[in-house]
């Protein structure tokens, strides 16, 4: 009897070793990725010695010519947004123990005017404390 030697079949390549690593870059890259809203316009920001970084709930841009800018609205739309937000946050949270923070990002060339006349707005909205973002030296 003569017996013929039967096809040997390639084995599967496993990918399981693949799909961990991919999975674990995704991970890394989902937890090292800020997530941030872009800004509506360019702002330079005025130079002061800082203490230490600004932490807000949320931030409202000022541009050069005293344009508004928050979450994609601008102008007076972006006041309306900020305060419609500052009312979903309070829904959820108790705002009168710990009231969110608001980061007021203002362009340096922008008018002093204009910045005062914001604050009594943002008063009206209940931001009772505005930090002033500030480039450091």
């Amino acid at each position: 009897m003569n017996f013929s030697t039967p096809l040997r079949r390639r084995p599967a390549e496993n990918l399981l070793p693949m799909i961990n690593v991919v999975f674990l870059l995704l991970i890394f890259f989902l937890i090292a990725a800020k997530l941030a809203p872009p800004e509506p316009f360019a702002v330079t920001l005025p130079e002061a010695l800082a203490e230490g970084a600004a932490e807000a709930d949320f931030t409202l841009h000022l541009a050069t010519d005293g344009r508004l800018g928050f979450a994609g609205a601008e102008g007076a739309a972006a006041l309306q947004a900020l305060a419609a937000a500052r009312a979903a946050y309070c829904a959820g949270a108790d705002c009168t123990d710990a009231p969110p923070r608001l980061a007021l990002r203002a362009d340096a060339g922008a008018p002093a005017a204009a910045l005062a006349a914001l604050l009594p707005a943002l008063a009206g909205a209940g931001f009772g404390k505005v930090t002033l973002v500030t480039a450091g030296r």
